[in-house]
């Protein structure tokens, strides 16, 4: 009982610096500091400047030239006179809108660089809310433990009393020792068990430090919840589905430019010339012909891009779907065991108990049946509160499905 006193005389002292946190507090914390969004926020900082940089038109050449220098012969060679010298400029014009097509591409992919950015934000609240319920519930359990653990060492109290006075045998208190600290131990471990959840709840939210947490919301009301779950919404809503339709624009895009790179440029030159003493102007036309290179080896990878971002669509529409359906199985059955199963366990388990302690004070009843009872009640708690912290993962699970922050 001694190391008992110990650990509660911790707990206690621990208690006094823990930092008060709700869900919506987590989710937030998470989202203004977890590390990696500022990688999310890079790429897409990366894509904004390809864009910027698929905008710029080609730059004008400038082109100095001598011909017809030579060394030696006769008569001999005079460079203002003999050689011929050019000055001239040199400019690229895009045809067929090449560069309106590339910032099209270009913008498709800051689009999908900033949806895979608002992803990874609802993954990460997602991953948050599932912790933080995990949390609870195993915050919960200790607290279950730690209380039937208080209430049997008032027993314990009881049967020293009975003993001192000769009114009980010595057998039965060391049996209650027994359960008492088979009480404590679980409280320890359901203790040790919540401090992990919240560390792996701090984890999620990208958090370097870890201090003592004591989690506001709570398990409970999560019967009173209906979510709606369409599956249309679901797919109209998600992130995942906006990024397929984002990649597709993007090959779609894609496409038009190589198409419009099929088509040749045109480029012109103007400058200067100045050949045998005289001063001249000198003007040119350059264009590709293309003869053997179309385009057409990228104009066909292209094409088949926009057949692979088709099939994706389709396939992640399919598995939102399917995962709509999923969860809401999950959560109509785990709501019907709690309603028809866990919670009239507990009903009778408490009964069951409060009878048994009733007539072991009378003296109707042995102890064992008192202690048989004790475990049914403690079972039947943790396993009620169990069901609701896998309801109210389940329904986090619902808010991610349906593709809104939890």
């Amino acid at each position: 009982m001694r190391k008992v006193g110990g650990l509660l005389l911790l707990l206690t002292v621990a208690a006094v610096g823990q930092t008060d946190i709700s869900l919506r507090e987590a989710v937030d914390q998470a989202l203004r500091a977890h590390p990696l969004l500022s990688g999310a926020e890079s790429r897409t900082a990366f894509a904004k400047g390809a864009r910027t940089q698929a905008s710029l038109s080609p730059n004008p050449r400038l082109i100095l030239q001598t011909e017809n220098p030579r060394p030696h012969g006769h008569p001999s060679f005079v460079f203002g006179r003999d050689a011929d010298n050019f000055a001239y400029l040199q400019k690229t014009f895009e045809t067929y809108g090449k560069r309106q097509r590339r910032v099209e591409t270009a913008d498709e992919v800051v689009r999908r660089a900033e949806l895979e950015q608002q992803l990874l934000r609802r993954q990460i609240a997602g991953r948050v809310s599932v912790a933080y319920w995990q949390a609870a519930g195993a915050a919960r359990t200790h607290q279950l433990l730690s209380e039937n653990r208080d209430t049997f060492n008032r027993i314990v109290e009881y049967h020293e009393i009975r003993v001192r006075e000769g009114a009980m045998a010595e057998a039965d208190l060391i049996r209650v020792r027994l359960e008492a600290q088979r009480l404590a131990i679980g409280a320890n471990q359901a203790m040790l068990d919540s401090e992990r959840a919240k560390i792996n709840l701090l984890r999620e939210m990208g958090r370097t430090e870890f201090p003592a947490l004591r989690l506001t919301d709570s398990i409970q009301g999560a019967l009173n919840e209906s979510p709606t779950l369409d599956p249309r919404e679901a797919v109209e809503a998600r992130t995942e589905t906006k990024i397929a339709r984002a990649a597709l624009a993007v090959t779609q895009s894609a496409l038009r430019l190589q198409h419009a790179n099929a088509k040749p440029n045109v480029e012109l030159l103007f400058g200067y010339k100045r050949t045998v003493g005289f001063n001249t102007v000198l003007g040119g036309f350059q264009v590709d012909l293309p003869f053997s290179n179309r385009n057409q080896g990228n104009i066909e990878s292209a094409t088949a891009d926009i057949r692979i971002s088709e099939s994706a669509l389709a396939a992640t529409e399919a598995l939102i779907r399917a995962e709509v359906q999923a969860v809401r199985t999950e959560f109509e059955i785990r709501r019907r065991e709690i309603l028809n199963f866990y919670q009239p366990l507990l009903d009778r388990a408490e009964e069951t108990y409060r009878i048994a302690e009733a007539a072991y004070r009378e003296g109707g009843s042995d102890l064992l049946r008192l202690l048989d009872a004790q475990r049914v009640r403690t079972e039947a708690q943790i396993s009620y509160a169990r069901a609701l912290t896998d309801l109210r993962i389940t329904l986090a699970n619902v808010a991610i499905t349906m593709g809104v922050e939890p």
